[in-house]
């Protein structure tokens, strides 16, 4: 369960005036660890503004709560092979990829960008290998 999280950097760029013509959003996740008991995934997320328009980038940490055995199975997957299980993937991806629809609002306004939201849902693709993050529109 997600109990929080922390913006460690923010940063826009606006490198032309043209009009916007896409959006493409990147979800990276940087390290995963554990802290006080709880699970903390540090990202970024990079919503590029296509034609070389503009850039939001947002650094922050998730924090989630979860039982011992899930915690260390999360964090032992990311030591072994930077990957985390991916019912949880999905569930970190949705909340990273809402806090950045929200936050980067407010950077894209301040830019005279439009804002980056994409629909909310995130799942793991099982067909791909590695997995592959897809976003399907209407899907709560």
């Amino acid at each position: 369960m997600i109990v929080g999280e922390r913006i460690l950097e923010a940063s826009g760029s606006r490198t032309s005036r043209d009009s916007i013509k896409g959006l493409s959003i990147n979800i990276s996740l940087e390290s995963v660890s554990m802290a006080e008991g709880n699970v903390e995934v540090t990202y970024v997320y990079t919503a590029n503004y296509d034609q070389n328009v503009g850039q939001l980038k947002i650094k922050g940490v998730l924090i989630s709560k979860e039982d011992e055995k899930l915690s260390k199975e999360i964090v032992d997957s990311w030591k072994k092979s930077s990957k985390i299980p991916d019912s949880y993937a999905e569930l970190v991806l949705s909340a990273i990829n809402y806090s950045g629809s929200a936050n980067g609002t407010l950077l894209a306004r301040v830019m005279g960008l439009t804002a980056p939201l994409i629909p909310p849902r995130i799942q793991i693709s099982k067909e791909q290998s590695p997995p592959s993050i897809s976003l399907k529109k209407g899907e709560k």
